[in-house]
């Protein structure tokens, strides 16, 4: 079968390399943009006042506390970044094994969102529902007999989607792989009357490597016991992923991710295929990790690899990014 690309064009009549001659014209036919307006940014907050404390194994990003915070929204929505997503380094004093301290509705998180909110009220905040920050045993969901117990685990996600919403979050993101989670959360929200809350569904979220640096961001990393290998996903598979996404569809998800970032930008195309629903993807702290310690160290130029890699999740098929990089980014976007 004739390939569709045989009759356009033979060399020398026709030379590709005329369109990439200059910028001007390579603008003219590019055929991706990247955009401010795809970017979501992910912030640690921790306890504290006007303190900053630096993640050792993400280069560049700090835990902030809440009035930081405050001033770090405002700083992304002057950039025009549309959201941030808040995720807090919990107190050990706090964290017990069923994590209840998820849904205290004056948590950490919570007291985050409402100053947010309040100071900054048109930039949108994305709430992570999970049970890790908050675990003493480091777990996304309830631990009994070894086993992360998948329905009891649903209820304590519920309680923590409704606080967090009370608390004026306008994105739950369920991202710890239960079954059912989004129908549970769902159905909670609309009971409550938050039927304009929405979800963005970590769908397709495999159990990865490239998650240490954000577990020592949160401070789980010491205290996983075991792996997550029973709830999140192999990262051999990718037809489940499809079965996993459409479920969550189903069950009443407004968006659906894809985590990891760059080793799954397969599974993005074929969500976005499959489904067509508006469809993310998170540049994980691994991935910033190693891209931002290369520029470090001079082995590469972190403003162009961090707008190459970004405008690869985009051709991918992903409507937005979460990236620790977007205020660079976006500093990057405006100046051009």
């Amino acid at each position: 079968m004739a390939n569709r690309f045989t009759t356009l064009g033979r060399f020398p009549t026709t030379r590709l390399r005329r369109n990439r001659r200059e910028d001007w014209s390579r603008r003219l036919v590019a055929e991706t943009r990247l955009s401010v307006d795809d970017l979501i940014w992910p912030v640690f907050v921790q306890e504290g006042w006007n303190r900053r404390t630096p993640v050792e194994s993400m280069p560049g990003v700090d835990r902030l506390s809440i009035d930081l915070f405050v001033e770090a929204a405002k700083e992304a929505r002057d950039l025009g970044i549309p959201a941030v997503a808040v995720f807090p380094e919990t107190d050990p004093k706090v964290k017990t094994p069923d994590g209840r301290e998820a849904y205290n509705p004056d948590n950490l998180v919570c007291r985050s969102i409402a100053a947010v909110k309040k100071a900054v009220p048109d930039i949108g905040v994305v709430c992570d529902v999970a049970l890790d920050p908050f675990n003493s045993d480091g777990h996304d969901g309830i631990v009994r007999d070894g086993y992360v117990q998948n329905d009891e685990t649903l209820e304590a996600l519920v309680k923590q989607a409704i606080v967090q919403t009370e608390a004026g979050a306008d994105i739950q993101a369920p991202s710890d792989m239960m079954d059912g989670r989004i129908a549970a959360i769902r159905k909670a929200l609309d009971d409550k009357g938050h039927v304009h809350t929405r979800i963005m569904s970590y769908a397709a979220k495999y159990a990865s490597a490239f998650y240490n640096p954000f577990r020592d961001a949160i401070g789980s990393s010491g205290t996983l016991k075991g792996d997550k290998k029973t709830y999140q996903m192999d990262y051999a598979n990718s037809d489940e992923a499809l079965r996993e996404v459409g479920f969550d569809i189903e069950e009443g998800a407004d968006m659906v991710m894809v985590k990891p970032g760059l080793p799954y930008l397969d599974i993005v195309r074929r969500v976005k295929d499959a489904f067509g629903v508006p469809t993310y993807a998170y540049q994980v702290s691994g991935e910033y990790a190693m891209l931002r310690g290369a520029a470090e160290r001079g082995w590469l130029d972190w403003d162009k690899v961090l707008i190459e890699t970004l405008t690869g999740f985009k051709r991918a098929g992903c409507d937005g990014i979460l990236t620790y990089g977007a205020v660079d980014a976006a500093r990057l976007l405006k100046s051009r």
